[in-house]
């Protein structure tokens, strides 16, 4: 019996240790509310610093809270695995997940904005380590609660699903890529209308996976995500997504044959 008692308290101090160690993120130079909420689910117990080589570019005041401009670049910062853009004071914090494989450490999106709120970066190294930045955003409101303008129209049917895609190559065998969807990415938080958004892409180049990511209703309506690939002049590319309907979307891409843009844009 003496036995069993001292072996659950070992486990509740086990317990209490690890819950201990979640806990201490930290502390947030944006003073955010939800700032070691985020941190506990999103990093668990893996270590995580502030760093300014995660840069965060974004307007400083949100003139279209539906659609707002957001890039993630750390390609100063070597062995990045994993980057995550966090809205902390959206109903839907994260907006996407990116794992770039065979790419460089950018990403750019649109998303949505329900109120002022922090906007971050995150990125993990392939040591687990999470390094983090960003800003606040002066936003109106309303962002994720507003209807697609898809839907006030009426002919998002007549348009989902299509993709646009141009290629760019750019220094050191890397090619730019924009993709451009059609789709409502419905939130879920307007009356009768149920969540339906992109939920998955990848970019491929036969048979490597050069970039895949995880996408959440917090995307813009009509999303367009720039990432930047390896990949050379002429190689051609597959973009493959799916939704939260379990329906797929495919194009194939061709990067352009023209004199290299500058590493830097």
């Amino acid at each position: 019996m003496l036995q069993r008692q001292a072996s659950l308290w070992v486990a509740l101090a086990l317990v209490s240790v690890a819950a201990e160690a979640r806990a201490k993120a930290p502390a947030d130079p944006l003073g955010s509310p939800m700032w070691e909420a985020h941190a506990r689910t999103l990093f668990g117990d893996d270590p995580v610093r502030f760093d300014p080589r995660v840069k965060v570019d974004f307007p400083m005041i949100a003139e279209n809270q539906r659609s707002f401009p957001v890039a993630i670049d750390a390609r100063a910062i070597p062995g990045v695995t994993r980057m995550v853009l966090l809205v902390d004071l959206n109903p839907i914090p994260i907006a996407i997940d990116y794992r770039p494989t065979h790419a460089a450490a950018y990403v750019a999106t649109r998303i949505k904005l329900d109120q002022r709120t922090p906007v971050r970066g995150a990125v993990q190294l392939a040591s687990g380590e999470w390094l983090v930045s960003g800003g606040w955003v002066d936003a109106a409101g309303g962002g994720c609660s507003a209807p697609p303008v898809s839907r006030v129209k009426g002919d998002w049917a007549d348009h989902l699903g299509e993709i646009r895609g141009e290629t760019w190559p750019m220094a050191n065998g890397v090619s730019r890529v924009r993709l451009s969807f059609r789709h409502p990415m419905d939130t879920g938080f307007v009356a009768n209308i149920a969540t339906y958004h992109l939920e998955a892409l990848s970019v491929k180049a036969g048979e490597r996976t050069l970039g895949e990511m995880e996408i959440w209703a917090a995307v813009a309506e009509d999303p367009a995500i720039t990432l930047m690939v390896d990949g050379g002049a002429g190689e051609p590319l597959r973009v493959e997504a799916r939704d939260t309907n379990g329906r797929d979307y495919r194009a194939a891409l061709s990067v352009a044959r023209q004199s290299p843009m500058p590493a830097g844009r």
